[in-house]
């Protein structure tokens, strides 16, 4: 009879703990440090980044799109945020550079897909720089459906009495300073589901010294700043039923000749890196292929989000975590063939290939009626493009695999 009893415990018991880990809630915090090339992370002591990076893991990736293609973007700070919100490059979100004129946003953020998805969610940003929230993010503008986030932080550099602007630049360590104390707060006693946090200093370290000590001591300061935000996920973690993504990222890296500029498409400008404790990375994350679209995936797989189908056609990235079909979907030309190639990531499982003669999105966020041509192994890697196809002067390519989606453009120009 008492074993009888102790196995009903030990059942019981074992129930609910798997119902705990079954019902935990999901959190995502992103980190952007600006302007901090992958050799000058490599080489300094980042102690709080290696224990993230401990957890789950850490990777070279790219931004900038494809040289000389059509999604060719420059390696500029609110270019880049746009693609990690977006999940797609400028030849679609459409910022060109830092006076971000006039951003496409039916290309939805990672916060529209989320509050559209699950209208309760909350979000936050902790920002040194107040566009962020305000063009790039698209709040309160009809363009986002009056998107509206539930914590923000930002602003501060137009604050010259709290914040009082010295030619050293130290008044905005002083405001990623006060951003992070301020995101370690907010996550510790109110646990928003998505936040965006940015800090500045290391990219005006850069711009100013170029490769240097005080370059290297910004990275530092950055890490500790990550550091105390990293605490306060740890503390929700332990005393809330939450898991918690959190990923650091830079937004583009430096010029080979000094470490003091970038916006080009050299190696060392668009190589950036990625830090993160999920533990279930797929090896596209370990490719060397990765890139800044594929974050926006990455959050929303996490978040467990259904990306609507006009939208997934248009993301230029695939999730970092779980599993993929494929990569890497690109067209070329082999003499008078076209062909349409990708990088295998399944094996007993199709993709379907189709395509789109507009781009009906662009003007309206409305999908573009898909043609589907065929469905081909996914271990093929290439399928060959129809004459009467790819002599279009406009082509949009999609693939459509079990795990995720793809596309490739032919343009008039590129």
């Amino acid at each position: 009879m008492k074993n009888l009893i102790a196995i009903g415990i030990f059942l019981f018991v074992s129930h609910h703990l798997c119902f705990a880990q079954i019902e935990r809630e999901r959190k995502v915090l992103y980190i952007i440090l600006d302007g901090i090339s992958a050799d000058n992370l490599e080489r300094v002591k980042t102690p709080n980044l290696d224990e993230i990076a401990g957890i789950g893991g850490y990777c070279r990736a790219y931004t900038g799109g494809e040289i000389g293609a059509y999604s060719e973007t420059p390696t500029i700070s609110a270019v880049g945020y746009t693609s990690l919100l977006t999940g797609t490059w400028a030849n679609k979100h459409q910022v060109y550079g830092n006076s971000i004129c006039n951003p496409n946003y039916h290309y939805w953020t990672v916060f529209r897909h989320l509050k559209e998805a699950r209208p309760d969610a909350k979000l936050a940003i902790f920002s040194t720089w107040l566009d962020n929230r305000t063009k790039l993010i698209g709040e309160n503008l009809p363009q986002t459906g009056n998107l509206k986030l539930d914590f923000s932080f930002d602003g501060f550099e137009l604050d010259t009495l709290l914040f009082p602007h010295d030619t050293e630049r130290r008044f905005i360590l002083n405001i990623d300073n006060y951003v992070s104390f301020q995101a370690a707060q907010t996550v510790r006693e109110k646990g928003p589901d998505l936040s965006w946090v940015y800090l500045e200093y290391t990219d005006d370290m850069g711009h100013r010294y170029g490769d240097s000590p005080q370059t290297d001591l910004a990275i530092q300061y950055a890490d500790w700043q990550v550091g105390r935000i990293w605490e306060a996920i740890q503390y929700r973690e332990r005393n809330f039923a939450e898991d918690w993504m959190i990923l650091i990222t830079t937004d583009h890296g430096r010029t080979q000749k000094d470490g003091k500029g970038h916006g080009g498409q050299s190696e060392r400008e668009r190589r950036i890196w990625m830090v993160t404790n999920l533990k279930d990375l797929n090896p596209h994350f370990y490719s060397g292929d990765a890139a800044m679209v594929d974050i926006a995936p990455t959050i929303l797989r996490f978040l467990q989000v259904s990306i609507p189908i006009n939208h997934q056609l248009e993301m230029d990235g695939v999730p970092l975590i779980g599993p993929l079909s494929f990569a890497n979907v690109k067209l070329s030309l082999q003499g008078k063939d076209t062909w349409v190639t990708w990088k295998p990531y399944a094996t007993g499982e199709s993709v379907k290939i189709g395509y789109a003669e507009t781009d009906e999105f662009e003007k309206s966020g409305m999908g573009d009626p898909v043609n589907w041509l065929t469905d081909v192994k996914v271990s093929d890697g290439k399928f060959l493009i129809p004459t009467e196809v790819s002599s279009k002067n406009f082509l949009k390519l999609v693939l459509k695999g079990e795990h995720n989606t793809g596309n490739s453009w032919k343009t008039d120009s590129k």
